[in-house]
């Protein structure tokens, strides 16, 4: 496996979104006027885009509700992003830096807005690592579609097998499987090893640096580590 190119997704990933992300979504049922749901059932679409989540978990709305649901779950957002606030996970930073000193390209694929994946890679001070990003608007079709991966390939003269999706649910496994690329399911996610087996992920990882030990091999093995 020769890879110049690790794409990353973001939440769930690099960071760990996911008791923002939760609360953001019980407080728009709340305001809505929803049922409130658990905490499994709220990140049970993360990773898709905002829009395509509701429509997910409530396909029985009409676009104009949906519409009113991703309007409350955006002002929602900002108004406790500092009470939940989301941190990267351990050895990010570092694999990064590894990756940078190997001449390993680094991307983003993710669902999240342009705007708000700049203000986390910013406020953290990694932007340096990702000259190249893709965020939910950037492209007209979104996970598990394979268009990211594609555009992120054709954009870096990179070819399908030189490239790693790295990403923490089904929706990532599926969208870098479908571009052709090598496929890694992170299990410190929002999503089971299990899914992310039947989701046909070519390597598994427990933890962000072993990424580092998936790298140095030189030769496909193990689909765990």
């Amino acid at each position: 496996m020769n890879i110049r190119l690790v794409i990353f997704d973001f939440d769930g990933t690099l960071a760990d979104t996911k008791s923002l992300i939760v609360a953001t979504k019980q407080e728009t049922m709340r305001r809505m006027g929803l049922k409130v749901e658990n905490e499994d059932v709220c990140a049970s679409t993360i990773g898709l885009p905002l829009k395509k989540s509701y429509q997910v978990m409530y396909p029985e709305f009409d676009e104009k509700t949906i519409d009113e649901c991703v309007a409350t779950y955006r002002a929602v957002f900002d108004e406790i992003k500092d009470e939940h606030p989301p941190v990267m996970f351990p050895g990010v930073k570092e694999v990064l830096s590894a990756l940078r000193e190997k001449s390993i390209k680094t991307t983003i694929a993710t669902s999240r807005r342009r705007d708000s994946l700049i203000d986390f890679l910013n406020e953290w001070d990694i932007t340096e690592y990702f000259p190249y990003v893709l965020g939910g608007d950037d492209t007209a079709r979104n996970k598990p579609d394979p268009e990211p991966v594609i555009k992120t390939l054709n954009d870096l003269s990179v070819k399908a097998d030189e490239a790693l999706v790295v990403g923490d649910m089904s929706f990532d496994i599926e969208m870098g499987n479908r571009a052709g690329a090598y496929t890694c399911g992170v299990t410190y996610g929002n999503a089971s090893a299990e899914a992310l087996s039947e989701a046909k992920a070519d390597y598994m990882i427990d933890n962000a640096m072993d990424l580092l030990d998936l790298l140095n091999m030189t030769a496909i093995g193990s689909a765990s580590f």
